[in-house]
């Protein structure tokens, strides 16, 4: 049974920064992708980042310039810089082995203004 288990989330001001981690279980020779997404309240969950096993990432225009997804094995992360009211959601890692993609619970980011 595959695991991913995010932590790293809190409460920070406008203008700070988080890191968010990410941990599988499992070979990271098996995973091909590693994504970040966010659900704010009463909003669709969205695309933040995602990295490829070749080490392509992608973001969302909103988070362009900010934030930074990187991988290490079977580990991720989410670098957030400058972060703004608007960021705050709660952030789940999704990590793809092979065919099936497992998401984590999620872990919490408030933002005060």
């Amino acid at each position: 049974q595959v695991q991913v288990v995010e932590s790293g989330g809190g409460l920070v001001q406008a203008g700070g920064s988080l890191r968010l981690s990410c941990a599988a279980s499992g070979s990271a020779l098996s995973i091909n992708y590693i994504t970040w997404h966010r659900q704010a309240p009463g909003k669709q969950r969205e695309l933040v980042a995602a990295i490829r096993s070749g080490g392509t990432t992608n973001y969302a225009d909103s988070v362009k310039g900010r934030f930074t997804i990187s991988r290490d094995g079977v580990k991720a992360y989410l670098q957030m810089n400058s972060l703004k009211p608007e960021d705050t959601a709660v952030f789940y890692c999704g990590v793809q082995f092979g065919l099936r993609l497992y998401w984590g619970q999620g872990t919490q980011v408030t933002v005060s203004s």
